[in-house]
């Protein structure tokens, strides 16, 4: 607490609240106020003495206040960068002099550039950013993401990138830089939780300007009423003239001093509560974006399903016991490490009885799985058991002269449309029957994807699947359009198509495949598992690599335009509560009939005035946990949302002031410190 007030302190240079223009105007009110109090001091007017000081001290007070929510808001993004920062150090490297030989020279971490080749072996620390050009290891990313649990990175597909300040578990990786000194990913994230390079958003510059511009106008208005109460005292004789001090704390009262003193809070809040779950956002602009996404565009494979298919069931041919196709699926699989292979042995083990078969005593020799042939199996003394896409397996029998009799296809065609996927078996030249292969649904994904529609966001399901297994998954998850066969033009047509029609697109990718789409989009968010091409080209990164993050990410946007604009109602409404008790209490000789205006019933005029300094000084420390924690967001329709905020801070931003200011002015006149 001593910190942030320390904080607090250290921000009243000019400098500082000139960014600030509500702010910097109270600022400059308070010095004026000070020298004000210092000359009544050594001058004592009519009135009371102390007035002026009192208002001085409450419009310090009400700067350091908004200077105090920016702080308590940077200190929780502070604390996590202090955690980050500890998780880098300067390591040795091994860089590589050879790949092949793996002979290598010891070098600073610090002395590293892109495209260096560093060899990171069991035990060592990841020393940069990189992309792994050989090898598969288990690494230990709990530094980043906070999970326990270790992840596999190997060369080739999604899962090539490794992150400086990792460890390497087991086994050894040969990884290619892709960052210089100072611009690794750990630094970039250290950088953003602190709010060190935070911009303002351009929804923020708005408001900012709005505000700016209100300002402005109570301020040209204030200096345009002591010149008139001059007059009218000197020329018309009508009592005496509204003293600089009381313009002063009618222009600060007047003024949008609630939410110019909580706005960069909200802003830094909002980024926090992103952090919080472990989603890095490269700017607030991104954040924002996300409150008015439309359109949600998910991958199939991890995002609406599991992944990886999974053996749900085996078919066997005409005249094949189902025992016998168990069998064979159980040895053409028992070398195929892949989710699929290694599921086709469990469901023949557990549900069949096969097995398990003793590898070493076979003697067999492994057929891998290529692009080329879609076929993979095992070689015994006498037999070739072969597993496989079917219209591969179909050419592989045929030259054989063998058919695939009707049953099988009708089955074929029949899995086909459940959206499963069917693979063959085939004993030599003989057909065993057909594999099931399934997607399995995520739990919860369709009632996540329910709530995303009841948010009025459209999802829509990519995949490069049929159109047929496409449309099944479609139904049974829920969403609301799909797009089969998706390639990467196809992606970016669709994207470009809908933000032409003035949609927000929101994207989830971890593929290099997947880089042109989310450099397109307006939310792109890149898994932290995934590549280094789909990092770059992202505006986010989800620590965690959840792809249902996605919809997380579009509530905490939505909360922070809720939060800024809920804030902002409040506390224009806040001023129609200031002019019952200033302007009568200001113009109470110069226009007596004004008085009628003091529904409040406040004691002195002296005493509303101060009264509503204090409460507007008050209100913004009130307001802090509120702005931090932001608004509660229900989904539903736009209209009723903002009908609801509307009542709800608009309402008690009219009653609130009435209620404070009234008590204030109780406690004042108990204490008679005027």
């Amino acid at each position: 607490m001593l910190k942030l007030l320390q904080q607090a302190f250290l921000r009243l240079s000019p400098r500082y609240q000139l960014k600030n223009p509500v702010m910097f105007v109270t600022y400059i009110a308070s010095v004026l106020t000070t020298l004000i109090a210092i000359y009544e001091y050594t001058h004592p007017p009519k009135g009371p003495v102390h007035f002026s000081i009192h208002i001085a001290l409450w419009l310090w007070f009400t700067v350091l206040f908004a200077n105090f929510s920016e702080s308590v808001a940077e200190k929780r993004g502070k604390a996590q960068a202090e955690n980050l920062r500890k998780s880098r150090r300067d390591i040795l490297a091994k860089l590589l002099v050879n790949q092949n030989s793996k002979e290598y020279l010891l070098r600073s971490s610090t002395e590293l550039h892109a495209g260096d080749i560093v060899l990171i072996e069991a035990g060592d620390i990841v020393p940069g950013d990189g992309q792994v050009l050989k090898g598969v290891a288990s690494i230990d990313e709990s530094a980043i993401t906070g999970e326990s649990a270790p992840v596999i990175r190997e060369a080739g597909g999604d899962r090539d990138a490794v992150t400086a300040g990792t460890i390497v578990l087991s086994d050894w990786l040969i990884v290619r830089v892709t960052s210089n000194p100072g611009e690794t990913f750990l630094d970039r994230m250290i950088a953003m939780v602190e709010g060190a390079k935070r911009k303002k958003t351009p929804n923020e510059i708005a408001l900012s300007i709005l505000l700016a511009g209100m300002t402005l106008v109570f301020l040209i208005v204030a200096m345009t009423l002591l010149p008139f109460s001059i007059f009218s005292a000197m020329n018309l004789h009508q009592g005496e003239f509204i003293s600089l001090t009381v313009l002063i704390a009618l222009l600060i009262c007047l003024i949008p001093t609630t939410i110019g003193g909580l706005l960069s809070a909200i802003g830094i809040a909002g980024m926090d509560r992103l952090i919080q779950s472990n989603v890095i956002a490269q700017s607030g602009r991104a954040v924002e974006a996300a409150g008015d996404v439309t359109v949600l565009l998910l991958d199939k494979t991890g995002t609406i399903t599991l992944g990886n298919r999974q053996a749900a069931a085996f078919y066997p041919a005409k005249g094949v016991s189902i025992t016998a196709l168990a069998e064979a699926a159980e040895l053409s699989s028992i070398s195929d490490n892949t989710p699929e292979g290694k599921s086709i042995v469990a469901l023949a083990r557990e549900k069949y009885q096969i097995g398990p078969t003793d590898i070493v005593a076979l003697a067999a020799t492994f057929i891998p799985f290529t692009a080329q042939t879609r076929m993979s199996g095992i070689q015994l003394e006498n037999r070739q058991i072969l597993k496989g896409a079917t219209d591969a397996i179909s050419k592989h029998v045929a030259k054989q002269n063998v058919v695939i009799d009707d049953t099988i296809v009708s089955k074929i065609e029949e899995i086909a449309k459940l959206g499963s996927t069917p693979l063959l078996v085939c004993d030599n030249d003989k057909i065993m029957g057909v594999i099931q292969l399934k997607d399995i649904i995520k739990t919860g994904i369709k009632e996540r994807l329910a709530e995303l529609r009841s948010m009025g966001i459209k999802s829509i399901m990519m995949t490069g699947d049929n159109p047929l297994t496409a449309a099944t998954i479609a139904t049974e998850a829920g969403v609301d359009d799909f797009i089969a066969e998706a390639d990467p033009e196809e992606k970016l047509r669709l994207i470009r198509s809908y933000q032409e029609s003035g949609q927000l697109v929101a994207m989830m990718g971890d593929g290099t495949n997947d880089a042109p789409a989310l450099a397109q989009t307006d939310v792109a968010v890149a898994m932290n598992s995934g590549t280094q091409a789909a990092k770059e080209a992202a505006n986010m990164i989800d620590l965690d690599s959840d792809p249902t993050k996605l919809i997380e990410i579009v509530k905490i946007g939505k909360q922070l335009l809720m939060t800024r604009g809920a804030l902002t109602t409040f506390s224009i409404a806040n001023d129609v509560a200031k002019y019952f008790a200033i302007l009568p209490a200001a113009f109470s000789t110069l226009v007596p009939g004004l008085g009628i205006l003091n529904i409040m019933k406040l004691t002195t005029p002296h005493s509303a005035i101060l009264s509503a300094v204090i409460f507007n000084a008050l209100i913004i420390i009130l307001l802090i946990p509120l702005a931090l924690k932001g608004v509660s967001y229900h989904a539903m329709n736009a209209n009723k949302l903002l009908r609801n905020n509307l009542f709800k801070f608009g309402l008690g931003g009219v009653i609130a002031p009435f209620i404070g200011i009234k008590i204030i002015d109780l406690i004042i006149s108990r204490l008679m410190i005027l």
